[in-house]
């Protein structure tokens, strides 16, 4: 009867943790982002052509807008908008169920480790109501995709090597899967299988000795997919995402030529204080301990408010001492055996792809912590319940507490974020594409600002335009500043913002050249349009504030 009402309990968590990532999908996050947009029409590309927007056929990885996203998540979407179309609701329900197998596994695992249902049952719950992974699994990002490949990961991998059998070999191929979801994974699974192995040499000596099958068949599969993978980030398109994203990035030399200059010692003395090794090593260190501050995981969050809420913290402030007393307990009772030396080393390395980044701690790139966080937690409560088990009424308390936390965010998530920040999910291209393509044959020309980020990309996802048609029509694209950035296609011209005419109808474009407009659309940001021109419809983003203004001339 005990194990009956523990899988109740496990299937109502699993059926609310849906539930919360999917209420009011379509419309919080307020709208889809350049990122998700490329998902969304590349995946509708492939699913229609079998090419993604640059003709390459089923790609490795995807040049998108040069930020080149690798391939498992484009074709996760693929197969959604082939069972319901081309819509929001398609492009993030791959990371809405996603983050639900990553709460499933996260009870399977804490449960495999620790064998304590209760342990298991709270991890599960924080896994799903907890800001960090609910808030990532409600966008479409990749990264919410690895996390679930990488937990399930474990889970069978320590099957496999517990019971010898072929759990082993798909725990392999998730890993495998996730190097080609997200970056991040990319350095953390190989650390994350250098560590399993020196943790479990006697298990995988043991197989390798038992089973020469299994063991052959685990190398052809880390082969298969690992060594490809690091073909691909030795080469220029595995980097490019990296190279932008670096901490020796041109800032970072120009601070060290500074702090150089501030210095009155002999040159060579400079050069070895302050050089791109010692540079590199001091920000790596700074931004690693920053992953572990109160101030990242529970008062403030990330800097870039696509992937939390400003000033809120990822984890609640109510479960901070659970935390606190779960990593002494870990050291203290399961430290010296194996699966507390696993959780002890899958947090030591979790950061370390964030942190060789600038904008360090990253929310998104350091979701590979999870779900340690919420282990730990889950650990420290258990600890403090059993041996209060006489006052019930603490347990009350905590999960009273518990849900008003998770209440109170939910609601500001739902509300204020939605309506105040609905300017950083780009909103408001959905209705001004719309609104052109009802006017689409008034016009000779459509002139849309780059001032927002990608507008080719919104147009031909809402539109949505024929892919086929896209690949094989005449475009303007260039690259620069490592991007690549499109000018034209079709009867559509995007110009920056400071590109447009105070007086007149000549439009210059970044590519080179200019054109006129005597019979033209414009779609522009608040003010910025040619003096003479008919301002003729306003879109605003949600908290009231102008988003785009149209014109007409």
């Amino acid at each position: 009867m005990q194990k009956k009402y523990n899988h109740y309990l496990l299937l109502l968590i699993l059926l609310f943790s849906f539930f919360i990532r999917i209420w009011k999908i379509d419309a919080a996050p307020a709208s889809l982002n350049w990122d998700e947009v490329s998902h969304g029409f590349n995946a509708y590309s492939i699913l229609t052509t079998g090419k993604d927007e640059w003709s390459e056929s089923f790609p490795a990885i995807f040049r998108a807008y040069g930020d080149y996203k690798l391939p498992v998540y484009v074709n996760l979407v693929a197969i959604s908008e082939s069972l319901f179309g081309l819509n929001p609701f398609s492009v993030r329900l791959p990371s809405i169920l996603a983050g639900c197998i990553t709460v499933l596994f996260s009870y399977l695992l804490v449960k495999k480790l620790f064998k304590k249902e209760e342990i298991a049952l709270l991890t599960a719950l924080l896994v799903a109501i907890e800001p960090w992974n609910l808030f990532l699994s409600r966008a479409a990002l990749e990264a919410n995709v690895a996390l679930a490949l990488i937990v399930s990961g474990v889970y069978f991998l320590l099957s496999g090597l517990e019971k010898k059998n072929c759990s082993l070999l798909l725990g392999i191929a998730l890993f495998g899967l996730s190097v080609w979801t997200y970056n991040s994974a990319r350095i953390f699974i190989p650390l994350l299988l250098i560590a399993l192995t020196l943790i479990h040499k006697t298990e995988f000596y043991k197989i390798v000795k038992s089973s020469k099958s299994l063991a052959t068949f685990y190398m052809l599969l880390a082969i298969v997919f690992l060594v490809p993978m690091f073909i691909q980030v030795s080469s220029g398109v595995g980097l490019a995402r990296y190279e932008s994203v670096q901490i020796l990035n041109d800032t970072a030399i120009g601070r060290i030529g500074e702090l150089r200059s501030n210095l009155s010692f002999d040159e060579s003395v400079e050069r070895l204080l302050f050089n791109k090794a010692t540079y590199f090593a001091g920000q790596f260190t700074v931004n690693y301990l920053k992953h572990f501050s109160p101030e990242f995981l529970y008062l403030k969050g990330g800097d870039n408010y696509q992937f939390n809420i400003p000033n809120i913290g990822l984890l609640y402030l109510v479960n901070a001492p659970f935390l606190v007393l779960g990593i002494w307990r870990l050291f203290k009772q399961h430290g010296g055996k194996k699966y507390g030396k696993l959780i002890i080393a899958w947090l030591l390395i979790a950061p370390v792809a964030s942190s060789l980044t600038e904008g360090a701690p990253h929310t998104l790139r350091s979701i590979v912590m999870l779900p340690i966080p919420m282990i730990l937690t889950a650990l420290g409560a258990s600890y403090v319940f059993s041996r209060l088990a006489k006052f019930r009424w603490l347990f009350v308390v905590f999960a009273l507490l518990l849900f008003v936390s998770f209440a109170d965010y939910f609601n500001i998530y739902l509300s204020s974020y939605r309506v105040n920040y609905s300017w950083v999910w780009q909103y408001g291209y959905r209705q001004a594409v719309d609104f052109i393509k009802t006017n689409y044959n008034k016009y000779e020309k459509i002139v849309i600002t780059k001032k927002y980020g990608e507008p080719h990309e919104f147009v031909l996802f809402y539109w949505p335009w024929d892919p086929s048609r896209f690949q094989n029509q005449d475009k303007t694209r260039y690259y620069q500043s490592n991007w690549y950035w499109v000018d034209k296609f079709d009867k559509f011209y995007f110009v920056n913002d400071w590109d447009i005419p105070k007086v007149g109808s000549e439009f210059a474009l970044e590519s080179g050249g200019t054109f006129d407009c005597a019979s033209c659309l414009l779609v522009t940001s608040p003010g910025n349009a040619p003096e003479n021109w008919k301002k003729i419809e306003t879109i605003n983003f949600l908290d009231g504030k102008i988003a785009f203004e149209i014109y007409e001339h």
